[in-house]
């Protein structure tokens, strides 16, 4: 067993959240950061199935398809995780669409969401089970198989274990 900011010894488990099977929702996929940061986790590899911004159902960003709600998106293209770029106004509801929705794992990057938003949010989830990363971090990235966030995914390379704390630029 480790804690934060000490790294495991060999032969310690560590989980890993995201993989070449992870089936990826870009919440906000049509603002600026989130057509930004998609074309990057597309570059590095990472498998995102769908965007959703609402009202903009239909189109698509960088040729993934853009849906009205997380519920019809992840029914669509079976995903299993989300990550979300909204503003911080609109960061909690959509935290709970993502659950509401059924997915496994959700990715917040916003920062400056409202702490009272985020005790309602953390209850709920916790009812669900759905696992909730953030909000207000860097996101997730496991080496040569999936970036999910906001990381250069050279920071890292498969066989080396680091955190945002360690990872050199």
């Amino acid at each position: 067993m480790w804690t934060l900011g000490i790294l495991p010894s060999e032969g310690d488990a560590v989980s890993i959240l995201v993989s070449k099977d992870t089936r990826l929702i870009v919440q906000g996929i049509t603002g600026r950061e989130g057509e930004f940061h998609t074309r990057q986790m597309l570059e590095y590899g990472t498998n995102i199935v769908a965007g959703m911004t609402p009202g903009r159902g239909g189109e698509s960003v960088l040729g993934v398809p853009v849906f009205n709600t997380v519920r019809d998106a992840a029914q669509a293209t079976q995903a299993n995780a989300s990550i979300i770029y909204v503003p911080a106004a609109f960061a909690a509801d959509s935290i709970l669409e993502a659950a509401d929705a059924g997915l496994p794992l959700v990715v917040c990057i916003t920062e400056g969401i409202p702490t009272l938003d985020m005790v309602k949010v953390y209850a709920y989830l916790g009812q669900l089970g759905t696992r909730l990363i953030g909000p207000n971090c860097p996101g997730l990235l496991t080496p040569g198989e999936a970036k999910v966030g906001i990381m250069p995914g050279h920071i890292a390379a498969k066989g080396r274990l680091v955190s945002s704390r360690a990872a050199a630029p």
